[in-house]
């Protein structure tokens, strides 16, 4: 399932699981995941309220322990003890996110930062919560649409800071984001944290079939509007032969780069938002070898990778090339091997797992990568003959 997220008033941790929940995740299932993490002393309600004649869901987290700062190693540890494993995965790249841009802010290592604001058990909810949200909501895909950045400041523990937080812009790396007229914090770096561990890719809704919506209210009440995120959940559009798309395809000759700063540019292209990124040697004038670096876009996020793609690279011009393509149906399902969860994307001719979560479970277990690779495609095609017997 797609998951698009549109934040119209901003994105809290909150206002996604309450969201989540208004799009038909079960309560009652996300409460559990979160008392797996060993977390006690908390109580998680929902209720329907209605925002500006919008009816939305919103979400409580009442806590017996207001303890407000921990060490952020503290609350990984816990939310890895989250089941299933899925949402354990998602929460902790959620929490080690926050961990590493709070580490950069202070100049602290991030296994001993300290998090005040984000060290109460409502932010383990909040995280734990939407990762369990998006699993039984079957989401293997999550898109959001730019996100709205408030004016003015905000108090912190810190004293008062600027909005957005310094930690959220540190999170919002590579996410695509605008203006807006609203004073104070609209996006926090718990709706930021999730949005980089569910790898989220920024623009319009995907060609997709609407299944369900939901919206999640905020805490704060807004004068002339609801103050909600609004999600839509939706099947893949299903075709053998594609779906054509229009796209650009941007390249740039380079023969002043080291092959690491090649590597670090399609990383970055690709965390932000591109469809595709490579490069293809050369040679240029006077016999000096090359690289032509290319980065396929969607239309609209052109100009922002064009820009990342000069800054990166040093580059003093890039070429813009409409292009189209076609696109084949595919899903994401996510396997245990032997305890480790790898995701595995499926198309109609085939499937292959991803290459990270084959690694960190090759590392962990001890196994060579084809070993990892071959137990998640058996897996794969177990769940996928398991689903068609219940079909």
């Amino acid at each position: 399932m797609i998951c698009w997220i549109n934040p119209f008033t901003g994105l809290a941790g909150d206002m996604l699981l309450g969201a989540l929940i208004d799009a038909g995740a079960p309560l009652h299932r996300i409460r559990a995941a979160v008392e797996s993490t060993g977390l006690t002393g908390f109580e998680l309600t929902a209720a329907r309220v209605v925002e500006h004649g919008l009816a939305a869901t919103r979400v409580h987290v009442d806590v017996t322990d207001d303890r407000s700062e921990r060490r952020a190693a503290e609350l990984i540890e816990s939310a890895a003890r989250a089941q299933p494993q899925q949402v354990a995965a998602l929460a902790v790249a959620a929490l080690t996110a926050i961990a590493k841009a709070e580490a950069r802010l202070h100049g602290a290592d991030p296994s001993f930062v300290h998090l005040h604001e984000l060290g109460g058990h409502d932010t383990i909810v909040d995280i734990v919560g939407v990762a369990a949200a998006l699993h039984y909501l079957d989401v293997t895909e999550v898109v959001c649409a730019p996100l709205p950045l408030g004016t003015g400041s905000v108090r912190s523990a810190h004293g008062v800071i600027p909005c957005p937080a310094p930690a959220t812009l540190a999170l919002l790396s590579g996410a695509a984001v605008t203006g807006t007229a609203i004073p104070g914090e609209t996006v926090t770096p718990t709706g930021a944290a999730l949005l980089v561990a569910a790898r989220t890719r920024y623009g319009p809704p995907p060609l997709m079939t609407v299944a369900a919506t939901g919206y999640g209210a905020g805490t704060r009440r807004l004068a002339d509007r609801p103050n909600v995120t609004a999600v839509t959940i939706g099947h893949p559009a299903e075709s053998q032969q594609g779906a054509a798309e229009h796209v650009v395809v941007l390249s740039t000759n380079l023969d002043d780069v080291t092959g690491e700063v090649l590597g670090h540019t399609i990383s970055r292209a690709l965390e932000a938002g591109a469809l595709d990124a490579w490069a293809t040697p050369a040679v240029m004038k006077k016999g000096r070898p090359a690289h032509v670096l290319h980065v396929m876009a969607p239309p609209e996020a052109a100009d922002r990778l064009s820009r990342l793609v000069l800054a990166e690279t040093g580059s003093l011009g890039i070429r813009q090339t409409a292009a189209g393509r076609v696109v084949l149906p595919r899903t994401t399902r996510t396997v245990d091997v032997n305890g480790c969860a790898v995701r595995v994307k499926c198309g109609p001719y085939g499937a292959k797992p991803e290459h990270d979560d084959v690694a960190a479970a090759s590392t962990r277990l001890g196994l060579p990568l084809r070993t990892v690779a071959r137990h998640a495609l058996q897996a794969c095609a177990g769940v996928a003959d398991d689903e068609g017997e219940a079909r």
